[in-house]
């Protein structure tokens, strides 16, 4: 018997690609395509006609971590494993010993201040990464390959309605470097904040970079020309007071130094009175000196509106050990005398504090335990 026609998977589509599809390929009518995607997206609906199939990545693993502000989660879910990416990343041979690869997503909960709890989604973008940061435990994966718009969107889903977690906020802080996939991100954030399913807010979003420059320019064009983009956040992960010890950490700024960075970020479209966003990783010993400080303060002195007011932030966080890190955690001291010490320039200064650093959830600690190593064992080290 012939097969019939292949079933339509509204994780990563938007609602007309996704009625479109359901019309043209699958017979649905309007109403009937409609009512299928706001259902799958705001309430979590699997009971949907036949030719309707939410491909949700199944949850393999949960972990879980009690914090000030409420139960940290960190969850994985399983993919396909696909073939790697010529020249960067994990070889043939152990990859294909890996019937799925792992995505780790974290919940971390947050309490405003009139008491309500809301979560914080940090989603992966890819499985592993090819920026190879030397503080990141996602980098020594290399990069194993990109998550499609649909596995991207699956992590809200299930956070929202399998584990039934409120989510207020989303940031592509997890595994692998945004502007590696843009095309496919920029997809993923389409699909959840369009207005007839999950729609989300576009001001809750925010997109953090290790500083890919080409990726920035993509990016602010569609903030600047596509509607409903224009509140779009952005973060930068800057990490070190100059051009050497930038280059240490993070091997793309030996391809984008910071002044590039800098002027392009000066262009970045700023609408509303949202701030750019620059994370600061606290190394003991390799980028808490005073003087570095002084340095951060100046690399951000420049942005202001033409009144003066300021247009961006600096957001401290503790470093989270990777396995076999050669660098401890700051202590709190540490940490407060840098942060005061930026805000002495007059600088606006946060420090996020730490969630997640016992279950490797937390900022710079996810990360395929069984692909590194594996990697190691091809490397010969």
């Amino acid at each position: 018997m012939p097969e019939g026609p292949p079933t339509i998977d509204p994780l990563g589509l938007g609602f007309d690609e996704f009625v479109a599809s359901a019309r043209r390929e699958h017979g649905l009518t309007i109403p009937a395509a409609t009512e299928a995607y706001k259902r799958f997206f705001r309430e979590g609906a699997t009971d949907l006609p036949g030719v309707v199939r939410p491909l949700v990545s199944p949850v393999t693993r949960r972990v879980t971590e009690e914090g000030d502000d409420g139960v940290i989660t960190k969850f994985v879910t399983a993919v396909p494993s696909a073939p790697p990416v010529p020249g960067r990343c994990l070889g043939a041979p152990a990859l294909a010993q890996l019937d799925t690869l792992a995505v780790e997503s974290v919940l971390i909960p947050m309490v405003g201040k009139k008491g309500r709890r809301t979560f914080t989604l940090c989603v992966s973008s890819q499985v592993g990464c090819a920026m190879a940061c030397g503080f990141c435990e996602t980098g020594r994966m290399g990069l194993v390959r990109s998550l499609t718009p649909g596995e991207i969107v699956s992590q809200w889903w299930t956070a929202t309605h399998t584990l039934a977690h409120p989510v207020s906020n989303i940031v592509f802080m997890g595994m692998g470097e945004p502007m590696d996939n843009l095309d496919n991100v920029l997809a993923a954030i389409a699909a959840l904040t369009d207005h007839h399913g999950a729609g989300f807010p576009m001001s809750k979003i925010v997109v953090s970079t290790v500083g890919r420059l080409d990726g920035i320019r993509r990016l602010a064009e569609v903030v600047r020309t596509r509607p409903g983009w224009k509140r779009l956040n952005l973060a930068l992960s800057l990490n070190a007071p100059n051009d050497c010890v930038r280059s240490e950490l993070m091997p793309v700024n030996r391809r984008w130094g910071m002044g590039d960075l800098r002027g392009e970020l000066l262009a970045w479209p700023r609408f509303g009175g949202a701030k750019l966003c620059f994370e600061y990783v606290l190394i003991p010993g390799v980028n808490d000196a005073p003087g570095h400080a002084a340095e951060v303060a100046a690399f951000v002195e420049p942005f202001r509106t033409p009144d003066g007011r300021r247009t961006a932030m600096v957001n401290v966080i503790p470093y989270n050990p990777r396995r076999d890190s050669p660098w401890p955690a700051p202590g709190e001291e540490q940490v407060e005398r840098f942060v005061e010490a930026v805000a002495a320039h007059g600088t606006f200064v946060t420090r996020r504090r730490t969630k997640g650093r016992t279950l490797m959830g937390a900022c710079g600690q996810l990360g395929d335990e069984r692909i590194r190593r594996r990697r190691l064992v091809e490397q010969g080290a």
